[in-house]
């Protein structure tokens, strides 16, 4: 047999006493209801304020003025700073994002104890040997392979002309709707 289980309204909450007990109980539809003022001290124990510790903000490389100077907070005169690529850099991008990315297969010895394989730079090439050789592998884009776009949340607009808004057929009308 499941019991019933429910709140002590008394338990918690504030209850009258004396003659505004005695009010209540005549008056109220459901006596067993709360009172809703929460007994002070069994409500939050214990209460907020009454701890003896003080906050203290912990020490950051921020609360340190000098390590903190002003031109580094300013937000208004964040510019945007240059990004420079040389020729060499360039050219072994074009070389190695033009071809399929290979993943040497660990030696027999270095499959044991998991060491990675170190990768070798590439030796540079001159941009226009770069664009060359990328260019004579084949034609980088088609139109089953077209380049990547950005990608964007809503449908591109694609103008649609639609009827003229209603006006006297003998004025000078230059507006052109579209939707």
């Amino acid at each position: 047999m499941a019991t019933r289980k429910f709140a002590d309204s008394t338990r918690y909450h504030l209850s009258p006493k004396g003659f505004w007990k005695k009010f209540r109980d005549a008056v109220v539809i459901n006596p067993e209801i709360s009172s809703g003022l929460p007994l002070p001290g069994v409500f939050r124990y214990p209460p907020p304020g009454s701890r003896p510790e003080v906050y203290a903000t912990p020490a950051t490389k921020a609360s340190d003025p000098a390590q903190n100077p002003y031109w580094k907070r300013d937000v208004r005169r964040v510019y945007p700073q240059l990004s420079v690529v040389t020729q060499t850099e360039l050219s072994s991008l074009l070389i190695q994002h033009s071809q399929a990315p290979a993943v040497a297969a660990p030696a027999e010895g270095e499959a044991a104890d998991g060491s990675s394989v170190p990768a070798t730079a590439p030796e540079p090439i001159e941009l226009t040997a770069a664009i060359a050789k990328v260019s004579s592998a084949g034609k980088l884009f088609s139109e089953s392979k077209l380049p990547p776009t950005l990608p964007v949340s809503s449908k591109r607009w694609i103008p649609e002309r639609v009827d003229d808004a209603p006006h006297d057929p003998s004025a000078y009308f230059p507006m052109l709707l579209y939707k």
